[in-house]
């Protein structure tokens, strides 16, 4: 008799918690914030394959609005730089990122600022 009295409770207790936040990736800017022109800009879900086009900021310093949305956070961008060739930013989050500038060094290694 007491468990039929403890589930009604438990129920009434439970609904009254907020629902989880459920995060996803949104629209972004993107920013060159490389030295060198982006010729195209890929993404793809971090850890697979298929690479899907996105708007790109083709001259150092430019911006670009990205219409973008997805279940997921974590992906991957890969841009042509001019004069350069293929750089590639791994797992980047683009959940509650609202500008992101691509960065990279002199020795190649690339990093994404997240403002």
């Amino acid at each position: 008799m007491r468990r039929m009295l403890y589930l009604p409770l438990a129920t009434v207790l439970l609904s009254g918690l907020p629902a989880p936040a459920v995060a996803a990736a949104g629209n972004f800017t993107i920013v060159n914030g490389t030295e060198a022109g982006l010729s195209s800009l890929s993404i793809r879900r971090f850890g697979t394959s298929e690479w899907r086009p996105l708007a790109a900021a083709a001259s150092p310093g430019a911006r670009a609005a990205v219409q973008f949305s997805d279940t997921d956070c974590a992906f991957d961008l890969q841009a042509n730089l001019a004069g350069i060739g293929t750089a590639t930013w791994a797992g980047v989050n683009l959940c509650e990122a609202n500008v992101l500038t691509l960065r990279r060094g002199a020795s190649g290694e690339t990093w994404v600022d997240y403002d």
